[in-house]
Parts: structure tokens; sequence; C-alpha cells
């Protein structure tokens, strides 16, 4: 799936129909690679936000809210200066480019007018927002700068003049009659699939458009050019200059298309699209809501993968580290329990001590054992014997009191272990920034992470909701996202006959379900397991043993850690 020039075309037009006349009011910066513009326009109030994201680059109204940072950056200062205030022109696409233009009438200190082009390259990894002057054609800023150290073909940097991205040299598909049309597959490479060539030879089209030109001519995917005949390339451009000249006249579908099992987005386009005539369509009156409703929570869940990566790596390092240290625990503990042996070497040199020499070893009789056999005991020739007695014991008593020292430590580094494992499993159920904010809060207030200077002297970071759900019986079943929302569920929100529930032995979010009078049906207590099932390490297990009780018989060991009961 991807965002291409027919969808772009579409979305300008929606945004030219009803902003163009429009005024800048807000310039926000929620993301460093995203600016989000309040635009009152023909009396209502709308929100564009365009994205320079490398996964998820797009531009379209949204009705969606995102917290914005502090000190707003430097790029978003830019924009406030040059376009807050300013009346949208005109909204352009060069070509059927993956580019869209907002020409933007603005007044400076002085009230001389200026014409001021914001641009939005949505090209994947290349994507990127630039603001120019219009008639100097010079770079102000950019989101993301680019010198030659990045590109040596193409440097976005202010002061220089803003040329087009390269055109690899293909054909703008909505200037081509059949002629031109025949003549491109005539020089095209005979082994070059179809479906391919459509999207190879003519800007801003993608692989899923050449696939259902292909599929409106009975043309299959593994088709390649020297295998069509005369009548299957008038079909094909036939299918192609049906699809262009809907797109040349604005006649768009926005639609999305879902797989009827798994009910994941197979695909979404500005047209309709009949390969998929199989699957289920949904069909939209707008481009923006199709768009919003695919990258919103998909944006989302990229970015806060990319905020976890520092966090869950350190959590990881420590856990890692912890299960070695946790092995050589273990090992120590297993050689401390030989520690008898010792004991009983230095009794036997003791009550043989008048039978031993200068030698390397003895045999003596073990008068510990029933049968009383023989063992050799190694000797230390420069120690006379009730010295080697001695040395043995003292090895015993050095192994007793290491037994009792890597006991109690061993049971720190399961705790440990364990709580590192459930702040993993948190970090997976995140779900915007203020939750992994929780986390790293809780690992300084824990002592594991250091608080940044620039954070130093300000409050704790508020604890978010958690996740409340229905059950099917009409119960409110509570979700934990962290540790120290576990702790608020269990011991500070549930009230002693609430229901708790968790996962058995492995980490995951306490769940609670708040009772009435009435006594909890089954299906509620199903529902609410699968919950707690899904919120820990074993959500993809095709079992997960669940624990429940009443909130009453849950308790937290003095001094555990967040979360820990």
């Amino acid at each position: 799936m991807s965002l291409d020039g027919i969808v772009v075309k579409a979305i300008t037009h929606e945004l030219k129909s009803t902003l163009v006349d429009g005024k800048i009011d807000k310039v926000y910066q929620p993301e460093k690679d995203e600016i989000l513009l309040s635009i009152r326009s023909k009396g209502a109030n709308h929100k564009l936000v365009v994205s320079a994201s490398s996964n998820n680059p797009r531009a379209y109204l949204t009705q969606f809210k995102k917290s914005n940072p502090v000190s707003p950056p430097m790029f978003c200062m830019l924009l406030r200066k040059y376009l807050q205030g300013g009346k949208i022109l005109d909204i352009t696409q060069p070509s059927l480019e993956r580019i869209i233009k907002f020409d933007i009438k603005t007044m400076d200190e002085l009230g001389n007018e200026s014409i001021k082009q914001l641009i939005i390259e949505i090209m994947g990894r290349h994507s990127n927002i630039i603001l120019i002057d219009k008639e100097s054609k010079k770079i102000i800023d950019s989101v993301k700068r680019i010198g030659f150290e990045t590109s040596s073909i193409r440097q976005i940097l202010p002061g220089l003049i803003y040329e087009y991205p390269p055109s690899q040299n293909k054909i703008n598909p909505l200037e081509i009659n059949k002629e031109k049309f025949f003549e491109t597959l005539e020089t095209a490479k005979n082994d070059i699939l179809v479906y391919k060539f459509i999207y190879t030879y003519f800007t801003g089209l993608s692989p899923l458009i050449g696939k259902e030109i292909c599929y409106k001519s009975h043309i299959s995917n593994d088709t390649v050019i020297n295998e069509l005949t005369f009548d299957k390339k008038n079909a094909l451009y036939e299918s192609f200059y049906n699809i262009m000249s809907a797109v040349l006249e604005n006649n768009f579908n926005p639609l999305i298309i879902n797989d009827d099992k798994s009910k994941e987005v197979v695909a979404f386009s500005s047209i309709s699209l009949e390969q998929y005539h199989h699957l289920q369509d949904t069909y939209y009156s707008s481009i923006s809501e199709v768009l919003e409703l695919f990258y919103s929570s998909r944006d989302n869940s990229d970015r806060i993968k990319q905020k976890s990566i520092d966090l869950r790596k350190f959590v990881s390092t420590k856990l890692e580290r912890d299960q070695k240290k946790l092995s050589k625990q273990e090992k120590e503990l297993l050689d401390a329990e030989k520690r008898e042996i010792f004991k009983i070497y230095g009794d036997l040199i003791k009550a043989n001590i008048y039978r031993i020499d200068r030698s390397d070893k003895i045999e003596l009789e073990n008068f510990y054992s029933p049968t009383l056999e023989k063992i050799t005991i190694k000797l230390d020739t420069k120690l006379t014997p009730s010295q080697n007695a001695q040395k043995y014991y003292k090895k015993y008593s050095k192994l007793k009191n290491a037994s009792i020292i890597v006991s109690k430590e061993l049971i720190k580094t399961k705790l440990e272990i364990e709580y590192f494992e459930n702040i993993i499993v948190s970090i997976s159920n995140c779900t915007t920034s203020s939750d992994l904010d929780e986390i790293r809060d809780e690992l300084i207030t824990e002592g594991y992470l250091k608080r940044n200077k620039k954070n130093k002297g300000k409050k704790k970071v508020k604890l978010s909701s958690p996740r409340h759900f229905i059950s099917s019986d009409g119960y409110d079943i509570y979700v934990g996202k962290n540790n120290n929302q576990n702790d608020y569920l269990t011991l500070k929100f549930a009230k002693k006959n609430d229901i708790w529930l968790h996962s058995k032995n492995i980490p995951g979010s306490h769940v609670i379900i708040k009772v009435s009078k009435n006594e909890v049906p089954d299906t509620t207590i199903k529902e609410a397991a699968l919950l707690s099932a899904y919120y820990s390490k074993a959500s993809m297990s095709s079992n997960v043993p669940i624990d429940y009780t009443e909130r009453k018989n849950v308790h937290k060991p003095n001094g555990a850690k967040p979360g820990m009961v």
C-alpha cells in the first residue's frame, strides 16, 4: 500500500475545495517531522496535518488531537512567523507527483505583502516539508535539512534555490495519448512485467494501480510486455485511459479494502479497485477520512515503537545482565551445596592424624558411611596434617557463609528479573508517549535511570488512566498499563470484594472486575481472563493460565517493587 500520485491528487482536490481563501490561525509541531495547521475557512475550523515521517508521510484533514511539546521547535516558530495569519491562495500538485504546494499570502512586520509556498514532498524516507519564497524560489527552511553529506544530488538548505526532486524521466500519465502510450510500450524492456511497466514509466502510479489497470484489461500480473498481443495492448490502453480520465476530472471514490477474516486493511485508494471484488470494501465521502483511518493508529504505533527503542534497550540490557547473574549465582549455590564433603575431609584427617605423613594424598575409611567405603583425600605436602584439616574446615565454613549470602542475593535477582520482564510487557502495551514517560519516571524513582538535567526539578509524570472495558454482562473491567497503574488498581482503586486477575507466573497487567451486589457471571470472568492473557508476556500463546481471586486475598510484600504482589 502506498500514498501514490492519484491519492495525492484526490487530497489536493479536497484540500483546495475546503481550504482555499482560508486563514491560518495556529501552527503546531507535535512531532519533529509533523506539522499541524489550524485553518479557518468557509465559516468552519479545520485541522490539516502534514507529515514528513519516513514510514508514514502524508497530508490530510484530521479530527485527531495530539499533545504538543512545551517548547515549540525552531521550524514551528519559523512557520508561525511567516504563515500565521496568512491566507491560502491556492493548493496545487505539479504533474501527478507526490507533491502538494500551498500558496499563502502573508504580511511582514512592515505591512509588506508576499507569497510564501509551503511544499509537502511525500516520498518515503526522502519526504520533507519545505517553506520557500514564491518570487525568488529561495528556501527559507525545511523540517529536514539535507546537506551534501546526506545527498550530493539535491540539497535542501536555507538560502538555496528550490528545485523539484529528480523526475527519473517518467511520463505524466494525465497528458499521454494512445500513440505515445504505444510508443512507450515499444521502447520498454521486453521482459518487464506489464503491471510493473505501468508504474516504472509513468509518474505518480503505484504497483496497486498497475495491477488494477491489468486486471481491468484481463491481463494477469505475471504477463511480460513481449507476450502482449495487439488486442491486449489496446485493452491495456483503454483501461489506462479510463482510469486517467477519471483522475483528470477529479472523479474520486475513496475506499478501504479489508480482509474478511482478519479485518486488516489490504489496500486503500481514491478510485474503485475491481481486483479486490472478493473482499470487503468500504467507500467514504472524504479521502482525508480514509487516510486518517489508515494512518492514525499505524503512525502512532510506529512512533511509540521508535520512541521506546532506547528504553527497551536499557531494560533488555539490565534483564540480560540479571539473567547471567542468576545463572552464576545458581552455580555458586550448587557448588556451596557440596560443602559437607569438606567437613568430612577435615573430620577424617583429624581422626587419623597419627597415620598421616607428608604425602600428597591419603586413602581413609569414611566412618560417616554405613558401608565404610574408602575415599581419597588430597593433601598439601607443605602443610601439617592438622593444617590440612583446618584448610578443609575453612573451605566448608566459607561455602556455608556463601550459601547464605548467595541464597539472599539470588532471591533479589529473581525479583529484579520479574520486575524488568513486567517493564518489557508495559513498554509493549504503551499506546501514547505519556505511557512511556510514566515507565521512564518509574525507572528514575527506582534508581535505575538518572533524571535528565533539563528535567530536574520538574514534577512527577501524572498517572494516566488504566484501560477500561465493559463486559457483555455490563461489568466494568480495568486493566493496568504499567506497574504504577497496577499498584493503583489493586491497592487503591479496587474494593475487597472486587475480582483480581493476573497471568499465572507470567509478567502482565493487573485486571480488576468491579463487583456490584450480584455475583460475577462466568462470562465476565472469562472475558476479563482474556484481557489478562492479551496484556501479558504470553499474549501470543494458545493457552495462558490465569489466577483470579477476590482483591482481599492480594497483598504487597514489604519493600516490593512497583507492580509486585
